[in-house]
Order: C-alpha cells, then sequence, then structure tokens
C-alpha cells in the first residue's frame, strides 16, 4: 500500500510543481505578457492560503478522504485545462478568476496526501513513512521544473502544462483507492466552528506552534536563494542557466538526505531536534553563498573557486532542506488530533506557501540590489527561526491543568516516545 501511496504521491506533486513554470511559459507566449503569465502563476497559488483550512476541514469529515482527494486532483486539473484552452481566446481577467478557483485545490497535492498516512501504516513505521513521503516532495521538486524545460524546448509551453494534467490525472485512480477511516458519528460542528478549532489546536499545542512557526520564518527566507540562484549563475560561472544547476543540486542533496533518513534506526534525535539542527545548517549555507559573489569580485573569471562555493553552499542547503522537511512532518504526524489531521495539514502548507510568497516578493528587490545581502536576509530569517523556536520553548510550559487538545498531544508523544524506544531495544538486539 505504501509504494502506491508514494507512486500516486510522486506522480501528482510532480505534476504540480510543473503546473506552475508551464503556466508561466504558456502564458507568456500565448499572450506575449509577463504581466499575464505571472498573474496567472499568482492567482494560482495565493488562494492555496484560503483553500487550504476549508479542505482540511472536509477531509477530516469525509468516511473516504481519498475519494475527495480524487475529485479535488480532477478539478484541479479541470481549472488548468480551462486556463490553458481560454489563453488568447477569453479575458485575462476571467482566466485569472480560474486560476484562482483552481488554486483553492492545491493544497490537496500536499498536506492532504500526507495526512493519509496513519490509515495506511501502522504508528510503528509512521517516522519511516514520513520520511519516504518527503522524499516524494524532494523528487518532484527536482523532476517538475526540469521536465517543464525539457518539454517545453521540444515542443512548447502548452505542452508542458498538457504533461503536468496527465500526471496529476494519473494519480486520481490511486488517490480514489486510499483507505477510509472507520464509520463515527455526523459532526454537529458548523464548518466555521471547525475552521477556528484547527487553528485553536495548532495554537494551543505547544510542540505543533513552535513548528509551524519555525517552518514559516524559515520559508520564508529560501526564496532569496530560489530567485537569487539566476543571478549567482551569471555572476560566478557566466550564464543565468547555472542557477538552475545549483537548485538541482539543492533538491538531490535534499532528496538523497531524506532517502538516508528513510533507512535510519529509531535511535536518532527527535524530530524536534532535527527541525533545529537543519535550520541552523540552512543558515549556515545562506550564509556561505552569500560569500561567492564577494570571492568572484575578487578573482573574475568563469568556474573559479567562487562557483565550487556556490555548489558547496546549495549542496548543504538540500541536506539541510530535506531533513527539515521530514522532521516537520513528524511532528504534525506526532502532534495532531486525529479528527484533525487532514486540516492541520492542510493548514500548515497553506501557511508554508504564504511565507514563501511572502519572501518572494521581497527576494526580488533584494536580489536586484545585491544578491549577497539578499542571501544574508536569508540566513538571519534561518536564525531568527531557530529564535522564535527558542522563545516559544520558554513561553510554552502550562501553568494550569492542559487541556483536551493538549492532553491528546501529551499522550501522542507518550506512545511516539514507547515506539520510539521499542526500535531501539530491537536496533540493540
Amino acid at each position: 500500500m505504501i509504494a502506491r501511496y508514494m507512486f500516486g504521491a510522486i506522480t501528482a506533486r510532480t505534476g504540480d510543481e510543473m503546473s506552475g513554470p508551464a503556466l508561466l511559459v504558456a502564458g507568456l507566449a500565448l499572450t506575449g505578457s509577463p504581466v499575464v503569465a505571472s498573474w496567472l502563476l499568482a492567482g494560482l497559488t495565493a488562494s492555496a492560503a484560503i483553500g487550504g483550512p476549508l479542505l482540511g476541514v472536509l477531509l477530516d469529515r469525509a468516511l473516504r478522504p481519498g475519494r475527495m482527494l480524487a475529485g479535488c486532483l480532477l478539478g484541479y486539473t479541470g481549472g488548468l485545462l480551462v486556463v490553458l484552452l481560454g489563453l488568447g481566446h477569453v479575458p485575462d481577467a476571467a482566466l485569472i478568476g480560474v486560476a484562482v478557483l483552481a488554486g483553492v485545490l492545491g493544497p490537496a497535492l500536499t498536506g492532504g496526501w500526507t495526512a493519509q498516512l496513519p490509515l495506511l501504516v501502522p504508528a510503528g513505521r509512521l517516522e519511516r513513512a514520513s520520511a519516504l513521503d518527503a522524499i516524494s516532495y524532494n523528487a518532484a521538486g527536482l523532476t517538475g521544473p526540469a521536465a517543464v524545460a525539457g518539454v517545453a524546448a521540444a515542443w512548447d509551453g502548452r505542452s508542458a502544462v498538457v504533461v503536468s494534467l496527465a500526471l496529476m490525472v494519473a494519480a486520481a485512480p490511486i488517490a480514489y483507492r486510499l483507505p477510509g477511516r472507520p464509520e463515527r458519528g455526523v459532526r454537529t460542528e458548523g464548518i466555521r466552528r471547525e475552521l477556528a478549532a484547527g487553528f485553536t489546536a495548532i495554537g494551543r499545542n505547544a510542540p505543533l506552534r513552535r513548528a509551524t512557526v519555525t517552518s514559516m520564518v524559515s520559508y520564508a527566507g529560501v526564496p532569496m536563494f530560489v530567485v537569487g540562484a539566476p543571478l549567482l549563475g551569471g555572476v560566478l560561472a557566466g550564464g543565468a542557466a547555472y542557477g538552475a544547476l545549483l537548485l538541482a543540486v539543492t533538491a538531490g542533496g535534499a532528496l538523497a538526505t531524506n532517502a538516508l533518513l528513510a533507512r535510519r534506526r529509531s535511535t536518532s534525535p527527535s524530530p524536534d531536534t532535527i527541525l533545529v539542527c537543519a535550520t541552523l545548517l540552512l543558515g549556515a549555507a545562506l550564509a556561505l553563498a552569500a560569500v561567492a559573489p564577494h570571492l568572484a569580485a575578487a578573482r573574475p573569471g568563469p568556474f573559479t573557486g567562487a562557483f565550487g562555493v556556490a555548489v558547496l553552499a546549495a549542496a548543504l542547503a538540500g541536506v539541510a532542506e530535506g531533513p527539515q522537511l521530514t522532521a516537520l512532518l513528524s511532528v504534525r504526524h506526532r502532534e495532531a488530533p486525529a479528527e484533525r489531521r487532514s486540516q492541520i495539514f492542510t493548514t500548515g502548507a497553506s501557511l508554508k506557501i504564504t511565507s514563501f510568497a511572502a519572501g518572494s516578493a521581497v527576494a526580488g528587490p533584494l536580489v536586484g540590489h545585491d544578491v549577497g545581502t539578499a542571501l544574508l536576509v536569508g540566513a538571519a530569517l534561518q536564525l531568527a527561526a531557530v529564535g522564535g523556536y527558542a522563545l516559544l520553548s520558554r513561553t510554552s510550559r502550562p501553568s494550569g491543568p492542559p487541556t483536551g487538545a493538549e492532553n491528546r498531544g501529551g499522550q501522542a508523544r507518550e506512545r511516539w516516545a514507547a515506539t520510539r524506544s521499542r526500535g531501539a531495544q530491537r536496533a540493540l538486539q
């Protein structure tokens, strides 16, 4: 079952990773306007902040959440197909509106899939399954943009969109067959109250709150490297295409590290510790990348030692990003109440997307001014993320009896610790 899940997750997420860049390329080619193309992409991603929490509530209510995921996949691809067919024939504002509506379903491809893992694997295998699930994100992030570039070069941007849609449609039957949850009583709470309860569950659970804030602040700094990579490639190696190489090194490093994490023993550090250490390493990687332009200024010319420093920094960033994502998913699995699991995962995904969008808006002007400064800002945000984790750790000590959600979180941590202890005992036998 986990193998089928992984195939579906990688297929769907690769299609998702392709859809944004492919829509950007197709929009530019068919309308001739970079403004329209960028607004289509912005509409597709920005609405995920709204769709995530609502989609999570509906998935938590569903006895067969896989069927709802399949419907979301088909709805998402249907919206993109309407945009593709309408480019150059339908008013741009109408197509942007369709992209916004399709983007509401986007979190189904990220947090919506991940939230179903506990229905597939027992608690003792959930930590390893989380590492495998994180690999699907890394594999999609590595394959998706490269596939867009290859298909667009061989044919055109329209074909790249078609390939991304085909991948997501192919994943729909797998999502449809995901196992359901045991029948339970009908929920009487209104959707608005359930939305509030989901945010409250994150806010009142100390480990969830720390992990969510840490990931949001950290992810706001990641665009400093993503946006700055093409300029780094131009400055250090004489071509912006080498910036794509740096991003590929990062994605490859994350993929390889998570593959190792999936094979690790349960005696390794807790997900909370890994989250903090990985964020610190990501900050060090961005700071190292910021040094490369200064080295290039001292020794001009393509492929000097400065480019090697940038490649090393990109590799370290991947080694950090892989475990950071795995640890974040593990904390959510461990802490999320079963009745709010999908909502917490989709809400968390929406918050990260929003943070990335905010960071991207700032990264453009900063990179245009000075790429080294932008990278240092990204490194500073990683330190701020760790500082926020430490601050929330100090202020999260309860002063009274635990609430119901906190008590369930404590019980989950005890079960998680017991599972890890049993794994350690097996390793010593």
